[in-house]
């Protein structure tokens, strides 16, 4: 079964529903009955009904119905001469007579086989008028209900005194749709569904090719803008009768899920709360995102801006960063105020230690991100450099230039000073940038947004860098390929997998963080001891932290080694061996030895030499970050060459695999691919490359008279 779709939550505590079917859902094309589609609706119907749902049953088809059986009499009862009159239409209200009776006939007949009881239950707009009505209809209904009855309602258009059933729209309620959404109001229901021949509101009309489905109306944001197509090929007023309906029994406090009759168990799967059809709820402008717009002109507008960043001198782009250094320190009391308020909340929701730690902005963090800033800054102009410059042939010029990759999409959970990191990158690299951060830090990211694009100048535009605040739209974004340049997910390896399954974007990051610190048997044990506690202890959390300890053979029943687990038990971090390890240390069996504890926790192997340490991290590791401690040159060479890692280090901890300790200012990721930017990713990873050719009337002209040169030519 599919997750629950995050809007759609309120589902669980959903007893009592209205259905309402359509004439187009209870009708064929030909006007006749469609019974095997209401017998697969009625069946969902009788499992609701036996889960102890309080189902409610509206439904039109009626005139419909009786239009196509008198029709036929008509046909069966005329003269030849008969036929060749100009046939008038049949009067409505007869129809409904007829096709009332008809529709009773079966419903009865599928609920029987079903052994389920229905009852029939016939108003008009008149009855609404009366108190007493109302109050006797919410007691009859009560008790049908109660006895797992499932009352079945429709207008009564043969007595309606309404003018025509599909002309007069006056009244309490005007149709079948409206009267759904009265009785949802009326007989206090917890959700009103409305079955129709399409999946749900889109856009435009649905036939239309770049029509999109609204999972959930939003009346500030969608009103005036949709295009309604034609009314129903057999009902009243078609998707604009439902969407006037819904949106008035979802403001009076009833959700609405508008979706397709046609398709297979709809019917269960909104009600296990799936992302199906279009949701109408009264809360649903406070789901509008920051930038009110959709996921491929949130995507537009950021590319759009990304060339006026491009467009501006160098100077000025360097201003911007140093203005929202400046800013971030003036407003550090409101960044800290929403921070505690999102760490308090996590805790209340029972987060691990290990996500809090990630979405603390820890005392001093703001300083240090306004310092990372100015470094980014104040270094070289990464736009237009010139890689190389090649002479083709005589005053023909190539140049290699740099340049940005475009618009980026960075996904990224609980860290909100990843924001502000990538953020400062993406400018100084001319990059546009859309982010999506951790619900869990969405007070943070919403305040950093505010300040950082408070100070970028209208002559770019601050849509520059847009922020996605609901999972809603991320499928949407994954699948602009060809406005979305680059992915850069930086989270669990279930969202970096999940990602990388899901688009034809590039994607750059790391699913794992499995580092290891490898102890050679010439190893300082001091020195040891340091950097593997250094390595685990200074931010378990992070990605680059320690999670596998390797030890040469030799070392196993040594002083230095045996002081170093002792000082690991000391400090709180669990250990877990390999088969090897968990025998000679008395220490639990780990069940993996591809696992990313991200807390104070590690695995030990004893390997029998480097070649076996280095086969081993092959093996079980993600391709991050490794380390040896020795004082074997030669050992230390050979592993620093051989293992196949994006960072590799000789008596140094793997925290050093960090931008800003690189010297890079900040990073929006570590990169464990091979392809493009590989471990700590900068600004230069946020740059591709660009040709420029410089001639003097050249033409290839099947290379006749073309002398290529093909010479180097000095930078400068």
């Amino acid at each position: 079964m599919e997750t629950m779709d995050p809007t759609r939550k309120f589902v669980k505590h959903v007893k009592r529903v209205v259905f309402k079917v359509g004439t187009a859902v209870v009708t064929r094309d030909d006007g006749r009955l469609a019974v095997g589609r209401v017998g697969a609706i009625f069946e969902q119907l009788e499992e609701l009904n036996s889960q102890g749902y309080e189902i409610i049953l509206v439904t039109s088809g009626a005139v419909g119905a009786g239009r196509q059986r008198l029709k036929y009499r008509r046909l069966v009862n005329s003269s030849f001469a008969d036929l060749q009159k100009p046939q008038v239409e049949i009067d409505g209200k007869a129809c409904a007579a007829v096709g009332q009776n008809g529709l009773m006939a079966l419903y009865d007949n599928l609920f029987s086989q079903l052994d389920v009881t229905s009852s029939q239950l016939l108003v008009t707009d008149n009855d609404f008028k009366s108190p007493d009505f109302r109050m006797q209809l919410s007691e009859t209904v009560d008790t049908l209900l109660s006895l797992r009855s499932i009352p079945i309602f429709n207008e009564n258009d043969a007595i309606s005194t309404r003018r025509a059933p599909y002309e007069d729209s006056s009244g309490i309620f005007w149709d079948n749709d409206s009267l759904a959404a009265l009785l949802a109001l009326e007989l206090k229901a917890d959700l009103l569904v409305l079955l129709s021949d399409v999946e749900g509101l889109y856009s435009g009309p649905p036939s239309d090719p770049h029509s999109k489905l609204i999972n959930t109306y939003i009346k500030e944001k969608h009103e005036g803008l949709i295009t309604f197509g034609d009314k129903s090929r057999v009902g009243r007023g078609g998707m604009h009768a439902k969407v006037k309906a819904a949106v008035h029994a979802a403001d009076s406090g009833t959700p609405v899920i508008i979706t397709s009759g046609f398709a297979a168990d709809n019917i269960t799967k909104v009600l296990h709360g799936q992302r199906i059809g279009t949701l109408f709820h009264k809360d649903s402008h406070l789901w509008i995102t920051l930038t009110d717009v959709g996921a491929r002109e949130m995507a537009l507008a950021a590319r759009e801006c990304s060339r006026k960043l491009q467009s501006i001198p160098s100077h000025e782009r360097r201003k911007i960063l140093l203005d929202i250094a400046t800013a971030l320190e003036e407003k550090e009391s409101a960044i800290k105020a929403e921070n505690d308020a999102d760490v308090s909340a996590a805790r209340k929701a029972g987060y691990d230690d290990s996500l809090v730690s990630r979405l603390l902005l820890k005392p001093g963090k703001i300083a240090a991100l306004a310092k990372s800033i100015r470094t980014i800054a104040d270094m070289k102009e990464p736009i237009g450099q010139i890689l190389s410059r090649t002479e083709l042939a005589d005053g023909l010029v190539l140049e290699k230039t740099s340049c940005p990759l475009g618009v980026l999409l960075i996904v990224f959970e609980s860290r909100p000073d990843a924001l502000v990191q990538i953020a400062a990158l993406a400018i100084r690299s001319g990059n546009g940038l859309l982010l999506k951060g951790g619900k869990e830090a969405n007070r943070s990211n919403a305040i950093l947004h505010k300040i950082i694009t408070s100070v970028i100048p209208d002559t770019v535009g601050k849509k520059l860098i847009g922020i996605v605040t609901s999972r809603e739209e991320i499928p949407d974004l994954l699948k602009l390929d060809d406005v979305i340049d680059l992915v850069i997910p930086r989270g669990s390896n279930y969202l970096v997998s999940q990602i990388k399954n899901t688009t034809k974007i590039p994607v750059l990051g790391h699913a794992d963080g499995i580092c290891h610190v490898y102890v050679d048997k010439s190893a300082n044990m001091d020195m040891a001891r340091h950097i593997v506690v250094d390595a685990k202890l200074d931010y378990p959390a992070a990605c680059n932290a320690m999670e596998t300890l390797l030890v040469h053979q030799d070392l196993t029943t040594s002083t230095g080694f045996q002081e170093l687990l002792v000082e690991l038990k000391h400090e709180g971090v669990s250990l877990y061996g390999g088969p090897r390890a968990s025998s000679l240390f008395n220490i639990a069996f780990a069940d993996s030895f591809h696992h990313e504890y991200n807390s104070k926790a590690c695995t030990i192997e004893v390997v029998d030499d480097v070649q076996d340490a280095i086969d081993h991290i092959h093996k079980h590791g993600s391709g991050h970050t490794e380390c040896i401690v020795t004082e074997d040159q030669e050992v230390a060479e050979y592993f620093l060459h051989q293992v196949d890692s994006a960072a590799v280090f000789l008596n140094a901890s793997t925290r050093f695999c960090d931008g800003a300790r690189f010297g890079l200012g900040a990073e929006v990721g570590i990169s464990t691919s091979k392809i493009h930017a590989r471990g700590p990713v900068g600004v230069e990873g946020l740059l591709t490359t660009r040709w420029v050719l410089r001639g003097t009337g050249q033409v290839v002209k099947g290379d006749k008279g073309v002398d290529y040169t093909h010479k180097k030519l000095a930078l400068d």
